[in-house]
């Protein structure tokens, strides 16, 4: 097994949810606690998750190839995901994405040298209204981002790093 053993009884509650003929349908939640535990989701993670829930192993990579919630390559241990989607963009959403970009060095998609931090955008996140908004690995939201909040965001990150 690939996991800890910790991550298959996280997984095994997900099961719990469903009927014992429809295990696929924890496969999302698999993959989650997966990459919470690895950091990213590699070949090895699908074929281990598909295993377990028995299913194929394709079936398991087009739901992690399908949403971007899943990392398909190492990231940052902080992966920052700004929203540029048409009405975050009016808000100063790619402006914001470009000020981070500059600010650390490294262009959309990149991590920096030391690994700490992963820039990427995103679609919408659902909080128009709050825009510039960003995600924190997935988790935490972090909402109408100025350069000033933006710039404490970064050394908080850059302080624990």
């Amino acid at each position: 097994m690939l996991l800890s053993e910790q991550a298959y009884k996280k997984i095994d509650k997900e099961l719990a949810k469903y009927p014992a003929d429809q295990r696929q349908s924890a496969v999302m939640a698999a993959l989650r606690i997966a990459q919470e535990e690895k950091g990213w989701v590699s070949d090895e993670v699908i074929v281990d998750v598909a295993e377990y829930l028995g299913m194929p192993t394709i079936a398991v990579q087009e739901v992690a190839t399908f949403y971007d919630m899943y990392e398909l390559k190492p990231v940052g241990k902080y992966k920052l995901t700004v929203c540029t989607n048409l009405p975050c963009a009016l808000r100063d959403g790619e402006k914001t994405a470009h000020y981070i970009s500059e600010k650390l060095g490294i262009a959309i998609g990149e991590t920096t040298p030391d690994g700490l931090i992963t820039l990427q955008e995103s679609e919408c996140q659902g909080a128009c209204g709050d825009a510039p908004v960003l995600l924190i690995n997935n988790h935490h939201m972090c909402v109408r981002m100025s350069k000033e909040r933006i710039d404490e965001l970064l050394a908080d990150i850059q302080s624990e790093g």
